[in-house]
């Protein structure tokens, strides 16, 4: 299946769920994206991406839970239900391992996803912690560039064009 932004909108709304089921059964991500692929309908899903998030997220939770945790303003991890941290979770990975889809693309599905399964009002939680993730992760990443670039820089000047 081609990728488009439909496809990838019900791979992360089938990657939410399974997220949600990962956490509250503790059942393997591989158990639980195939149980998926068998009782959904995946004509109009990005599988290879949803293989991705159901994979991947798993794998890196708790990095993806320290980069989110410092914008949780009075609240603890604990006390985040199991929707909003696999909401969080899926869109830090995004912003993070996926540099290829928008910041903005990010957050609007996360708070869409927050407002079809969340608890009333949690889409705006969400909001306003992915907005503040998602500078932090873009300043990184900008700064990371102007360092590279500068490197490469160097690199590429001919040894012999400093001598006088």
């Amino acid at each position: 299946m081609k990728a488009s932004p439909a496809t990838r909108r019900k791979a992360r709304h089938y990657g939410m769920q399974a997220l949600y089921q990962w956490q509250m059964t503790k059942t393997a991500p591989h158990i639980i994206e195939a149980e998926f692929k068998t009782d959904n309908d995946m004509t109009h899903v990005d599988t290879d991406y949803l293989h991705e998030l159901v994979q991947k997220i798993p794998a890196c939770a708790e990095e993806l839970d320290e980069q989110y945790q410092e914008f949780l303003q009075d609240r603890n991890l604990d006390e985040l239900d199991a929707i909003t941290r696999s909401l969080l979770r899926m869109a830090t990975y995004e912003f993070s391992y996926r540099p290829d889809v928008p910041y903005k693309v990010v957050i609007n599905e996360a708070v869409s996803l927050g407002k079809k399964f969340g608890a009333v009002d949690s889409f705006k939680f969400i909001n306003g912690v992915l907005g503040s993730v998602g500078s932090q992760i873009a300043v990184a990443r900008s700064t990371s560039r102007k360092k590279t670039t500068q490197v490469d820089l160097y690199l590429i000047v001919p040894a012999d064009a400093y001598r006088s």
